[in-house]
């Protein structure tokens, strides 16, 4: 059990289609990120016809440092295709690890360490590229001791 959520849990995912907007962002920079990014997803989303299929999630290309490459926007169902700054891409199908954080984003770093050591316990490594679904919208939500996030990092 992590200090912050649920014991981490194998799964098996399977590919997902999604729109995104993909961009290197500093670190103290993400809020305003994934603002517009997930506000320019559900336009274009909408503008074509498809809908959101989930909550909205970032992608992490890499381990964080000063800065993060970052894919921030929504499973979608039906047809969409890119369009300006926001691309259809998809999450992949593969096997990995995942656990409910609960709590302020800050405090994701519990969650993650939990996932990390119950991968190396498989006798697996973790791969170099993991997401979060936001399960609690902040702006309904403005309590952090409430707020889900849904950690999914793939074994490699």
């Amino acid at each position: 059990m992590t200090e912050n959520g649920q014991q981490p849990q194998k799964i098996h995912i399977t590919e997902q289609p999604v729109a995104v907007v993909r961009e290197r962002v500093p670190m103290d920079a993400l809020t305003g990120f994934f603002g517009r990014a997930f506000g320019a997803v559900m336009a274009a989303v909408q503008m074509q016809g498809a809908s959101p299929a989930g909550p909205p999630f970032a992608l992490y290309h890499g381990m964080p440092g000063e800065t993060v490459d970052v894919e921030a926007g929504f499973p979608v169902a039906g047809s969409f295709h890119g369009t300006g700054e926001v691309a259809s891409s998809t999450l992949p199908d593969t096997d990995a690890f995942e656990a409910i954080h609960t709590g302020p984003y800050d405090t994701l770093g519990t969650t993650y360490d939990a996932i990390r050591k119950s991968i190396e316990a498989d006798g697996a490594s973790p791969a170099d590229s993991m997401w979060e679904y936001y399960l609690t919208d902040p702006e309904q939500q403005p309590d952090p001791a409430t707020w889900q996030t849904r950690v999914v990092w793939p074994v490699a």
